[in-house]
């Protein structure tokens, strides 16, 4: 029995998909609820999988082609079973050693392929360790962590055509477009203005440092970090100031309830921000194993849209490249971003004394048609305030 493949149903803020990646082939056997093709939308990469046992037998849309929601991407033949391999393996043995090299090729599967091109390697050089040594997009994966990992060849290694001009062209992403396109707009269509501060991590470091070892064993492993602090204290100071926690919309301004924060997570197709619902009501230990679930899901490219849509206010944290300070841009319809950096040790004069401190500098954007420069600095300082003396967010002062 013949059983269409289609994409999945698109939300109504997503138009249309791209077919990223068939994982299978015309022919190729497919087990229940095994990743026949990824489509990938202006948001995440969405997985369409095998409802049944059988046998792809046709594909109606190939990969960079646009499809539309539900729209059919090819045939699954239920039941039936996949053909023996043309070559028999006595041929396979009589092949020459020296040919091996032009058969590799043909044994990377679509995304192994994909990866190896947009990562410059040598397709005949991944080891295989699929059916056949068939090359898997794991193994890609793996070949191409492996060279991030490897150093620099050194100025002798490079080719002896020093007058070579190297460029190379690649089509943006749709995820990469998207962002660029919202950067622009979030510029263009708002009075974006941001203020800076700086904060003394001393105290929050002193109390990590004395409880992290308890705090992981209590909670299974989630670890305590500085973002689960800066959350917290953002949630309080947006309490404080509602405007911050706004949106525009057309001519109205929407005062939220509840603080949905954004944590900005970067990944290898662009920097994402899946959503804290509710963050007001989390734990520091709930606060961090979400996010450390979110890094993983971005980093795998699960995460679903239901986990980046909405959102009343953002975190970004450029410290972990090593940014010492950056003006984040605010995502629209949003009102205001919160840019944490890196912990610098620099000498800060207290009671008359030079004394070395572990310092941070925040930057808040914000949208100037809603959010007074007085309403703004005023957030920045209570989260300040908070963090310096973490106290205060036990006892509401």
């Amino acid at each position: 029995m013949a059983i269409e493949i289609k994409a999945p149903t698109f939300p109504e803020s997503v138009a249309d998909g791209t077919v990223a990646t068939w994982h299978k082939q015309p022919g190729d056997a497919v087990k229940r609820d095994e990743l026949i093709v990824e489509i990938e939308t202006d948001k995440v990469v969405m997985e369409v999988l095998a409802e049944t046992d059988g046998v792809l037998v046709q594909i109606a849309k190939n990969e960079g082609d646009t499809v539309l929601s539900a729209e059919v991407l090819g045939t699954l033949e239920a039941g039936a079973v996949a053909a023996a391999p043309a070559a028999a393996p006595a041929a396979v043995e009589a092949a020459p050693a020296a040919a091996a090299p032009a058969t590799s090729e043909a044994i990377l599967s679509p995304a192994a392929r994909k990866i190896a091109d947009e990562n410059d390697l040598d397709r005949n050089a991944i080891p295989g360790t699929g059916k056949g040594g068939r090359v898997t997009k794991e193994d890609a994966v793996a070949a191409a962590d492996a060279k991030k990992a490897a150093p620099a060849a050194p100025a002798a290694a490079l080719p002896a055509l020093a007058g070579e001009r190297i460029e190379k062209r690649v089509p943006m992403t749709r995820l990469r477009a998207k962002i660029a396109q919202r950067l622009v707009e979030a510029q263009s269509s708002m009075a974006m203005l941001t203020t800076y501060n700086e904060v003394n991590m001393k105290p929050i470091m002193d109390l990590r440092n004395k409880y992290k070892d308890l705090f992981e064993k209590k909670h299974n492993g989630v670890r305590l970090g500085f973002m689960s602090f800066f959350v917290k204290a953002a949630t309080e100071a947006l309490k404080r100031f509602p405007a911050v926690n706004a949106s525009i919309d057309g001519n109205d301004i929407v005062y939220h309830g509840y603080c949905d924060v954004g944590v900005a997570v970067s990944s290898d197709r662009g920097l994402v921000v899946p959503v804290l619902r509710n963050a007001e009501d989390m734990g520091l230990a709930e606060i961090e194993g979400t996010i450390m679930g979110y890094g993983k899901k971005a980093r795998d490219g699960k995460l679903t849209i239901e986990e980046m849509t909405g959102g009343t206010f953002t975190i970004s944290n450029g410290g972990v490249f090593g940014s010492l300070l950056s003006s984040p841009i605010v995502n629209p319809p949003q009102t205001a971003i919160l840019g944490m950096h890196k912990i610098q040790e620099r000498p800060m004069a207290v009671n008359g004394q030079v004394v070395i401190l572990p310092m941070m500098y925040l930057a808040l954007s914000y949208d100037h048609r809603l959010i007074d420069g007085k309403e703004a600095v005023s957030f920045l300082v209570a989260i300040k305030d908070l963090l310096e003396d973490p106290a205060r967010l036990l006892l509401d002062v």
